[in-house]
C-alpha cells in the first residue's frame, strides 16, 4: 500500500466533499479514491468516514487524521521543491576537497571567483595530500593531481595538467655549480618531495633528448608539502623538484633560481572528481563547470610567466 499517496487521496476527498470530486481533480476513478481511503482504515483499523449515499463526513478520529496528513503532506511537497531547486539552483553547502599545495595556490581562488557569482553556496574546503572516499566522507568534488585515475565508478574530468620543474637558491647553485643536464643531479644534493604522486627515489625528466630518469638513492631530506619543499629549497639546503605553483614566487623574488630550463619533470592531470552525473546537483554543476572555465587559463598564465625565468 501507498500510504503517502492514500493519504493524498484521503485529504482531496475531505477537499471536494465527495470521492467522484476527488477522483476528477486527480484524474482517476471514483472506485480508486473510494478503494484509497479503505485501504487507509484499514491499515490504521479506524474510520476515517462516515458515509451516506449523498454526503461523507468526518469522524473525531479522521479530523485529527486529517490534521495530521496535511502537516505531513506539506513538509514533502516542501522537501520536494527544496530537492528539485537543488537541482536548478545553486545553494547550501559545497564539499570540497583539494591537494594541499594545489588548492591553496588555485582552489581557494576559484572559490573566491565562484561565491561572487553564486553567494548562497556555502564552501567547505578541505586541503590534505590524499584522495578522499568521497562517499564515506561526503564530499561533493575532490579536484586531484595524478597521473591517472584509478576506477573507481566515480565521474572524472580532466581541467587540465601541470609539471614540476627543478630549483635550486643562488648560494646553493654558487657553492655547488649549475648542473647542465639531468645526469649532473648524481652530483647535487637532491631533496625529496613524498606524496601520493611522486615516486620517492627516481626523478623524471621530459626534455629536447627525450626522456631522462634520474635516481636519486637516499635523501638528506623528504617532506610532503611542497610549500616546505619550498622553504628547504631557499634554505640552500639543495635541488628541489616543485610544481610551478609552489615555485614561481620564490622565482619573481630571486631566492629560487630554475636550473635545466629545457626539462620539465612530473607531469600531472588535474582532475574533478564526483560521485555522480545523474540528477548533479547544481552546485556541483556550476562548480566543475567555473574550474573547466577557468583552471587551464590559470595555469597557462603561470606556464608563461615561467619563460622569462629561464636560466642556462
Amino acid at each position: 500500500m501507498d500510504t503517502l499517496q492514500n493519504m493524498r487521496v484521503f485529504v482531496r476527498v475531505v477537499e471536494a466533499g465527495s470521492f467522484t470530486g476527488a477522483a476528477q481533480y486527480l484524474n482517476t476513478t471514483t472506485a480508486y479514491a473510494s478503494r484509497a481511503v479503505s485501504d487507509l482504515e484499514a491499515h490504521l483499523r479506524t474510520r476515517l468516514l462516515n458515509r451516506t449515499t449523498r454526503r461523507i463526513a468526518l469522524t473525531e478520529a479522521g479530523e485529527r487524521y486529517l490534521q495530521r496528513c496535511e502537516q505531513i503532506l506539506a513538509y514533502v511537497d516542501q522537501a520536494e521543491a527544496e530537492a528539485g531547486d537543488a537541482h536548478a539552483r545553486p545553494s547550501g553547502k559545497l564539499k570540497v576537497h583539494a591537494m594541499t599545495s594545489f588548492g591553496q595556490h588555485y582552489v581557494v581562488p576559484a572559490v573566491g571567483q565562484y561565491q561572487q557569482r553564486y553567494p548562497d553556496v556555502h564552501v567547505e574546503l578541505t586541503l590534505a595530500q590524499r584522495m578522499p572516499d568521497l562517499l564515506d566522507e561526503g564530499y561533493d568534488v575532490a579536484l586531484v593531481v595524478a597521473t591517472d585515475l584509478p576506477d573507481s565508478g566515480f565521474v572524472s574530468q580532466r581541467l587540465t595538467s601541470a609539471f614540476s620543474i627543478a630549483v635550486a637558491s643562488p648560494a646553493y647553485l654558487e657553492k655547488r655549480g649549475v648542473p647542465q643536464k639531468p645526469a649532473d643531479l648524481a652530483h647535487h644534493t637532491c631533496l625529496q618531495m613524498v606524496t601520493p604522486v611522486f615516486p620517492t627515489s627516481q626523478w623524471q625528466f621530459t626534455g629536447p633528448e627525450g626522456e631522462a630518469t634520474v635516481d636519486l638513492g637516499a635523501a638528506t631530506f623528504q617532506v610532503n608539502v611542497a610549500e616546505a619543499m619550498a622553504v628547504a629549497v631557499r634554505e640552500g639546503m639543495g635541488v628541489g623538484l616543485l610544481p610551478i605553483y609552489s615555485a614561481i614566487s620564490g622565482l619573481r623574488s630571486g631566492e629560487l633560481q630554475w636550473i635545466l630550463p629545457e626539462y620539465k619533470s612530473q607531469e600531472m592531470n588535474v582532475f574533478a572528481v564526483y560521485p555522480s552525473r545523474q540528477y548533479l546537483d547544481a552546485k556541483i554543476r556550476t562548480w566543475v563547470e567555473l574550474l573547466r572555465e577557468s583552471m587551464p587559463s590559470t595555469l597557462a598564465r603561470d606556464q608563461n610567466e615561467l619563460r622569462r625565468f629561464a636560466r642556462t
